[in-house]
């Protein structure tokens, strides 16, 4: 397997990663889609060509979701309980729509983050050296 990254310094101008990240772009050139549907990893760049076989968030994405959105929506909820004293059927109408909403849209810009990041920064899985 070939690594697509070393030359990258010579032909490429230096993208933005949070840039490129949130906007869903190419990590080398900034200009193609790192993804083919909402949230599923291209197999490649339609501009430069880069190879997206590198990009592997894992579960990194979820857990930023799950804390950050959680806060947001925990914190609001219980200021909103302790303020207002509403209903229970109007905590559901308010921040189940909300979570989902908030937690899909945070799951991609996140997601295309990491993997600019991870492709920037040349992290790899680690190895063990044999001996």
């Amino acid at each position: 397997m070939t690594d697509d990254r070393k030359p990258d310094s010579a032909i490429w101008a230096p993208v933005d990663p949070v840039k490129a990240g949130l906007s869903g772009r190419c990590p080398r050139c900034g200009e193609g889609s790192l993804f083919r549907g909402f949230l599923s990893v291209g197999d490649r760049c339609g501009n430069c060509g880069l190879d997206y076989s590198f990009a592997d968030a894992g579960d990194g994405p979820a857990v930023f979701v799950i804390l950050i959105i959680g806060f947001v929506v925990v914190g609001l909820a219980l200021w909103m309980e302790v303020s207002l004293n509403p209903p229970l059927w109007l905590h559901f109408m308010l921040w189940i729509p909300l979570t989902l909403v908030l937690s899909l849209v945070a799951l991609r810009l996140i997601k295309g983050l990491l993997i600019v990041l991870q492709y920037r920064n040349k992290a790899a899985e680690g190895r063990l050296e044999d001996r």
